[in-house]
């Protein structure tokens, strides 16, 4: 009786870890608690890092394409603010002359990247046309990102009579002197083109945010 036991003490020592999916589990000892991990790739840390180097910067912009020029950029100090910066969200108010209704958001999903439109009305409620934007597809660059239109704004462009927007497709490109805002589909092109090579003097803070 005693050889047995000496056997079972024997075996439970043996299995006291054991291997599950190639990653082995202790039974022993307080269980690990934490969150599921926020996943990434490469390239899209890389452009997110390249963005957030600027945090707490701005800089001052201009209209390179516009083919459906409506006067709502022209003759307008344009200025981006990359204003608040976290390890998985960027805050990029763009501010058009007195106008501070947009802040750009850039977030990591865990599927790829999001931009979004957040905009505000001048007493900081949301504009009617709020947090449309898009995801990427694909891995893009470290220095080139591409967001075509999420299913919400597509929606949201259908409700608004406007669903030729359903084929935005936006650009980010981020250089080490240049960043580039981009709105492109089937005859609408839009660029903005920042100078990073020249900080200014960082603006209040946008509609609906405060300092």
């Amino acid at each position: 009786m005693k050889k047995y036991m000496i056997c079972a003490a024997a075996v439970v020592a043996a299995f006291s870890t054991y291997t599950h999916a190639g990653s082995a589990i202790q039974l022993t000892g307080k269980p690990v608690i934490k969150p599921a991990p926020l996943v990434s790739i490469t390239s899209h840390d890389a452009f997110f890092n390249n963005l957030k180097k600027h945090c707490g910067k701005a800089y001052e912009g201009k209209v390179i394409v516009d083919n459906q020029d409506n006067g709502s950029f022209s003759d307008k100090k344009l200025v981006m603010h990359v204003r608040k910066c976290s390890d998985t969200e960027l805050q990029i108010p763009f501010h058009v002359g007195d106008d501070s209704s947009r802040t750009w958001i850039i977030t990591k999903t865990g599927s790829g990247l999001s931009l979004k439109h957040d905009h505000r009305m001048a007493n900081g409620e949301y504009d009617a046309s709020t947090m449309y934007g898009g995801h990427t597809i694909d891995a893009g660059w470290g220095n080139a990102q591409s967001f075509p239109a999420d299913q919400y704004s597509k929606e949201l462009f259908v409700r608004q009579g406007i669903p030729q927007s359903n084929n935005n497709i936006w650009q980010i490109f981020i250089y080490p002197k240049k960043y580039t805002y981009r709105l492109i589909r089937q005859g609408r092109e839009f660029e903005v083109d920042f100078d990073l090579s020249n900080p200014v003097t960082p603006p209040a803070a946008p509609w609906g945010y405060q300092d």
